[in-house]
């Protein structure tokens, strides 16, 4: 499994999102100090029904808490989009 897929699937299983894009731009950042260790940098857009009623900071909590170690080992960087299925609605 690569690193983009295990970190889809904690996200997919931990949040059941409606819809989860992940990005790896780690090629963006080669040379970068947080590269050099093999970390990668990532960004996702994830539109969750948990989101609904929290503020940002917590919907970070969650992501970063769904991936878990990964953020001290694989992930050096992880912008996230994070939006309640009331946001999207059009």
């Amino acid at each position: 499994m690569t690193r983009t897929e295990k970190i889809l699937a904690l996200l997919t299983e931990t949040l059941q999102p409606l819809q989860c894009q992940l990005t790896d731009d780690s090629e963006a950042h080669r040379g970068h100090a947080g590269a050099a260790g093999g970390a990668g940098h990532y960004s996702v857009r994830i539109v969750c029904q948990q989101f609904e009623g929290l503020n940002r900071i917590s919907r970070h909590r969650l992501v970063y808490d769904a991936v878990g170690d990964m953020m001290q080992t694989e992930i050096h960087a992880l912008n996230i989009v994070a939006l309640s299925p009331s946001e999207i609605a059009t």
